[in-house]
């Protein structure tokens, strides 16, 4: 029997071709089909960097992974640095496309590029397949295929767009640290609910550590069982060859921090984050009591409680977000009661927002962030809406910016972000976070200030992340730190800072006791008190 090949492929076979088995043959394919760890073992070729052409013999955590993928719905992994681990589960994938019909497969990596490459690593292994194993092929190209029997794959970049539209009875995400932030983020609200509205869909994710992002987020949630995700960690010393002697060459030839990264596997912030790397992992997000259209509440308005809300503006063209974060400040550690942000909402719109969200917590202190279009939508929102809540700055010479105690001319309807207003809302609200004397459990938050770091003289997200519930934050740091506000909540920081120091802190300080100095008590003179003014930093030089 002459076989015709697909486009003058000579290794793969074309669509609706007849094909003969042997009763060994027969009893082969029904073992390959029931187990893929047997198939890829006995059928699957990889290429080598030393030997060329091989069988894939795989390690036993690559096993593991293979079981976890064919047992279960949802498995995420965190490999190391060559480590195999895209061969195995692109292995796994040829196995899923040959035995099962009409199965649909997304095979996704931070680039373009790259997604592609790992699907012609799919196309070589089934180029060397025995013939009486291939399905015939209908569509083979650098983007895709297709399978005679129904079942097809396609390669992409990771975006909101890439997939959208379509149903997948399995997506692979490859490298998805490596995904920037409001990419992941756009893609999950996207994607995600499609995959988990089947019974037998499946999805995988695997990658090496990038800092504390998204993936972070995927993998803690899975360790916690707060997700129906099934955690693989793989460790360098369980791939064979890899000893001692091996991970010191490794720190030579790189760093310590890139080890424990890249083989580690360790999930490493950067160094000059906002908030202290070990303070960061020691923040734990918790579900909202309330999730709707943008707005998450983790604690209901409660009757005599004062409540502040601080509000951050973008234009709604889908880029940066509208932010808004709520704080409990009649108690301390303040909490995070309520937050909403949204990346479409049009700062004509947004007053609204702001004012239904302050009224249900108690008419709360509201603090709008004012460069730009958010002068817009503090005047909205006190001369339109009538909001009187509303706490308002002013320009004071020399002593820089201030609360306003009452509406002026020169009063703005919240507040100017300067580098000066930035900074110190930033030091407060670090000094907060690492006191512990804020409550904060919204991953949102937590992602942003993993990614908040220092550049120059300022602040800001790295590229690929957003800032905007930070930047909240950073407004209710600058108000904390003003007497104005500390009066109105009758709540002093700098009082609560100071129960936490120990009594034998400020006994180390005088460790000689009172000693007579030879001055009468009435020749004394206090020495002169200096004041630090928002706006003169002429002390600091």
């Amino acid at each position: 029997m002459t076989q015709r090949n697909y486009i003058a492929n000579p290794l793969i076979k074309a669509k609706f071709q007849e094909q003969e088995f042997t009763a060994k043959q027969i009893k082969e394919y029904i073992k390959c089909a029931e187990d893929p760890e047997y198939f890829i073992e006995k059928y699957i070729k990889i290429v080598s960097l030393d030997k060329g052409l091989v069988k894939f013999r795989m390690y036993e955590f690559q096993k593991r992974m293979v079981n976890t993928f064919h047992s279960n719905r949802f498995t995420i992994c965190k490999v190391g640095r060559q480590s195999g681990k895209s061969v195995t589960v692109i292995s796994f994938i040829l196995w899923y496309l040959l035995f099962n019909e009409s199965k649909k497969v997304a095979l996704l990596a931070n680039k373009a590029a790259t997604s592609r490459e790992l699907l012609q690593r799919i196309q070589l292994a089934y180029e060397h397949l025995p013939p009486w194993i291939q399905q015939g092929v209908g569509v083979w190209n650098k983007g895709s295929f297709e399978l005679e029997n129904g079942s097809s794959i396609i390669s992409s970049s990771t975006s909101s767009s890439a997939i959208r539209g379509s149903s997948f009875n399995l997506v692979f995400l490859d490298e998805f640290a490596f995904v920037e932030s409001h990419i992941a983020e756009d893609f999950f609200r996207s994607v995600y609910p499609t995959i988990t509205s089947g019974q037998e869909t499946k999805m995988i994710v695997v990658s090496t550590p990038y800092g504390m992002n998204h993936f972070y987020k995927m993998w803690t949630d899975a360790i916690d069982k707060k997700s129906d995700f099934n955690a693989i960690e793989v460790h360098w010393s369980e791939v064979p060859g890899r000893d001692d002697k091996w991970r010191k060459k490794q720190i030579r030839n790189t760093s310590i921090e890139q080890f424990r990264q890249e083989f580690e596997t360790e999930f490493i912030g950067s160094s000059d984050t906002l908030i202290t790397a070990d303070k960061l992992t020691m923040l734990r997000w918790e579900d909202p009591v309330f999730s709707k259209n943008g707005l998450d509440i983790y604690e209901e308005p409660k009757y005599g409680q004062q409540y502040c809300l601080t509000a951050d503006v973008s234009h709604g063209k889908g880029k940066d977000y509208s932010a808004i974060t709520v704080w409990n400040v009649s108690q301390f550690p303040s909490m995070l009661v309520a937050k909403y942000r949204d990346n479409t909402v049009t700062p004509l719109v947004f007053p609204n927002f702001i004012n239904q969200i302050a009224k249900q917590y108690n008419d709360a202190h509201v603090l709008v962030e004012t460069n730009d279009v958010g002068s817009q939508v503090g005047h909205i929102l006190r001369t339109d809406i009538g909001y009187e809540n509303m706490i308002m700055t002013r320009h004071n010479g020399r002593e820089g910016i201030v609360i306003s105690a009452g509406f002026s001319r020169s009063a703005s309807m919240g507040l100017r972000t300067t580098q000066i207003t930035k900074n110190i809302g930033a030091n407060t609200f670090k000094n907060m976070v690492e006191a512990d004397k804020v409550i904060i459990k919204d991953v949102d938050l937590i992602q942003e200030l993993y990614a908040f770091c220092q550049k120059g003289k300022s602040w800001e997200a790295q590229p690929g992340n957003t800032d905007d519930l930070v930047m909240c934050c950073l407004l209710y740091g600058w108000l904390s730190s003003q007497q104005y506000f500390e009066d109105l909540i009758e709540v002093s920081l700098r009082a609560e800072f100071l129960q936490d120091v120990d009594q034998s802190t400020w006994d180390d300080l005088t460790p000689f006791g009172f000693y007579d100095d030879g001055i009468s008590e009435y020749d004394y003179k206090e020495p002169p008190t200096m004041v630090v003014r928002d706006g003169d930093d002429s002390w600091l030089s």
